[in-house]
């Protein structure tokens, strides 16, 4: 790679190889994977800050599977699975989009999916829930209970 440009490296949803991509969008094409040729997200791999007036622009328009975690900045076990939210969100970038959701500032969305216990991280696809789990849970419980909703991959 020549130029002045910085890369970053990005790995493949699909088939799990590192690819190297300029942070330029070089003449607007979406990157695939050099190895599976499944298109790569170019976008910065953090969860999507999601509230109660972007729910259904953010999370009801996504085309993919959404894993939202509904937190506060108060809760202990909040704290120790948005550590593994992030690992998930850099993963997972461009198979699903994950968003964090504070339900002490957003109580309207909290209240309609009737969270009565955080951390409380909802599975949704296409705006509608599908799975859900409560309580902080290791990276790998997470992976299993996506993977079904996550297309091409399998356990």
């Amino acid at each position: 790679m020549t130029g002045s440009g910085t890369s970053r490296i990005v790995k493949c949803a699909k088939c799990g190889a590192s690819n190297r991509l300029s942070t330029e969008n070089i003449s607007g094409k979406t990157p695939v994977c050099g190895k599976c040729q499944n298109p790569l997200s170019n976008e910065p791999a953090h969860p999507v800050i999601v509230t109660d007036s972007n729910f259904s622009s953010v999370v009801g328009s996504s085309q993919l599977p959404v894993l939202l975690d509904m937190w506060a900045a108060w809760c202990g076990p909040c704290r120790m699975v948005a550590p593994v939210i992030e690992q998930l969100a850099s993963e997972l970038s461009g198979s699903v989009l994950v968003g964090k959701l504070d339900v002490d500032a957003n109580p309207q969305t909290a209240a309609r999916f009737a969270v009565q216990s955080i951390p409380t991280l909802l599975i949704l696809k296409d705006g509608r829930e599908v799975d859900r789990l409560v309580g902080a849970q290791p990276r790998a419980a997470i992976l299993q209970r996506l993977q079904q909703f996550i297309p091409g991959r399998s356990t």
